[in-house]
């Protein structure tokens, strides 16, 4: 069990995974479930439970389509897909193909760019 890696995908997602009634609406709904060794709504159970192991190693990660049925069907707003994305955000963190350095930002900035745009990938691509 990794409560620490497991605080940090619910921070990445943005998802309370506590709020999940384990209806499987979500899981009911997404297109890939055939595909997906781990569901939707599993990958929210299992953050609740701090068992992480089991999602950083899932092929699912890789066949979630983000195309959000799961969060539309979900009654409590709780969004699976923000929780798979987290997994994934932290799977190619472990491997070190996202890392950004504040110093590199500078050569990335277009003035066209909101800055809400690099405030946000620099939270999503910085730890």
């Amino acid at each position: 069990m990794n409560n620490e890696q497991a605080k940090i995908i619910s921070e990445l997602s943005g998802t309370n995974a506590k709020q999940c009634m384990k209806c499987g609406k979500c899981s009911g709904r997404c297109p890939m479930f055939d595909s997906m060794d781990i569901k939707p709504h599993q990958f929210v159970s299992l953050i609740a439970k701090g068992q992480t192991d089991k999602l950083l190693e899932s092929k699912s990660i890789w066949y979630c389509l983000s195309c959000m049925a799961c969060v539309e069907r979900c009654p409590r707003g709780v969004a699976p897909a923000a929780v798979i994305e987290a997994v994934r955000e932290s799977v190619i963190r472990v491997q070190g193909q996202n890392q950004l350095k504040a110093e590199e930002v500078p050569q990335f900035v277009d003035p066209e760019f909101p800055q809400q745009i690099l405030v946000s990938a620099f939270r999503k691509y910085n730890r």
